[in-house]
């Protein structure tokens, strides 16, 4: 599947494990100064961070898009170019302190990290095999949430000991990701995947149940992501320090539990482990409407993101389907999909939260009961594709 290395960390595995580190950190360290330095350094007004977070969705919308560039470049030449996009734009986010300087420094921030996203998931299910993906992709979050916990930690420890100087921290955080990325250019052999993928955009009849999960998916991400953070601040009035103590929980939790999780999939199969994962989120989702601690609901927040790990078998369930020449385009065309939700949901929602909060995590359950409903079909359908798709 390789080219035979020289040293035995010069593997699949080792790249994407360096991989992700570089994505962990450039994107732990622009996530969290953020809104700090748009306030205090852009003076943003809540109108241009909703704009900002428009801007840095759209590149999302348009991973589709990245099958056309693997007509010039090979897919792990990919990768490593999107990691020097995302790493620069993370460099030199403090060097434009404006309000148009921090739109443009996201969009090259962000047509880094979704590229990449994309293709770090066509290159890990074509890299592994069937039996080892899932462990493997539980093994990966874990190290991604010990980047980004560490990076969160070392701008917690400068902010209060060392330097409040944002040009300063962006530069030396997206520099280590440069830094790296070069070093991974230079190290790493160019490896093989076992099928040359389909260079056009592939959209399938049979993928149908996968596009559909995808979406909710989705749909449930941008809930957690825009409303359940923004109930704890609002309704329970956490500060900016308990919201980063709940980012590094959510982290500690992975870390150990992702690869958990991951040999879980591998013996229960995608179906049981999704039926999990949404029967749980309508449990969460409710608890959001309903609660009424703030204890409880930091509880409720660290379970909501410890259900992101169960997406492994969303990945691991379209391996098992696809056409092991497809994966590459479809990677980019699910991400489209996943990313539809992003576009409707936080200006529709952010209208009903007006109305009644309660009333978005309501539908946040309902969301989590369509896709419980349509991930009693994967064990059919996984039966009839695999009688279908040839032996590798």
């Amino acid at each position: 599947m390789e080219d035979v290395p020289a040293q035995k960390w010069k593997t699949p595995f080792g790249f994407l494990t360096l991989a992700t580190i570089v994505m962990a950190v450039t994107f732990a360290a622009w996530t969290a100064l953020l809104n700090n330095f748009a306030v205090e350094a852009a003076q943003f007004t809540g109108a241009n961070m909703g704009m900002l977070q428009s801007l840095r969705e759209i590149p999302g919308f348009l991973a589709f898009t990245a099958v056309f560039v693997l007509l010039v470049l090979k897919e792990q030449t990919f990768a490593l170019v999107s990691l020097c996009l995302l790493s620069i734009g993370v460099a030199i986010t403090g060097l434009f302190p404006t309000i148009y300087g921090l739109y443009a420094t996201t969009v090259l921030m962000s047509i880094g990290f979704h590229y990449f996203e994309t293709l770090n998931q066509s290159l890990s299910l074509q890299w592994f095999s069937k039996d080892e993906a899932p462990q493997k992709l539980g093994q990966l979050l874990s190290i991604k949430s010990m980047a980004s916990l560490v990076t969160f930690a070392l701008i917690w420890l400068c902010l209060t000991f060392l330097t409040k100087n944002y040009e300063w921290l962006y530069l030396v955080l997206g520099g280590v990701g440069l830094l790296l990325t070069l070093f991974m250019i230079s190290a790493f052999p160019h490896f093989v995947a076992k099928s040359t993928q389909h260079k056009k955009l592939i959209l399938r009849k049979e993928y149908s149940l996968y596009y559909l999960l995808l979406f909710f998916s989705g749909a449930r991400r941008q809930i957690f992501m825009v409303f359940a953070g923004f109930l704890m601040v609002e309704k329970f009035g956490f500060d900016v320090a308990q919201i980063t103590l709940l980012y590094m929980l959510n982290h500690v939790v992975n870390i150990f539990a992702a690869p958990a999780i991951g040999k879980m999939i591998g013996k229960i199969g995608e179906q049981k482990a999704l039926t999990i994962e949404y029967t749980g989120l309508i449990l969460v989702f409710t608890g959001y409407a309903l609660v009424e601690s703030a204890n409880f609901a930091a509880v409720l927040y660290v379970v909501d993101h410890l259900f992101f790990a169960m997406a492994i078998a969303l990945k691991t369930y379209f391996q098992k389907i696809a056409r092991p020449e497809d994966i590459a385009s479809t990677a980019g065309v699910s991400f489209t999909i996943n990313h539809i939700a992003a576009v409707i949901i936080p200006a529709s929602f952010g209208i009903v939260w007006l109305y009644d909060n309660s009333l978005v995590f309501y539908f946040g359950a309902a969301l989590a009961a369509c896709s419980l409903i349509l991930s009693q079909f994967i064990g059919w359908h996984l039966q009839r594709r695999q009688a279908q798709l040839p032996t590798v």
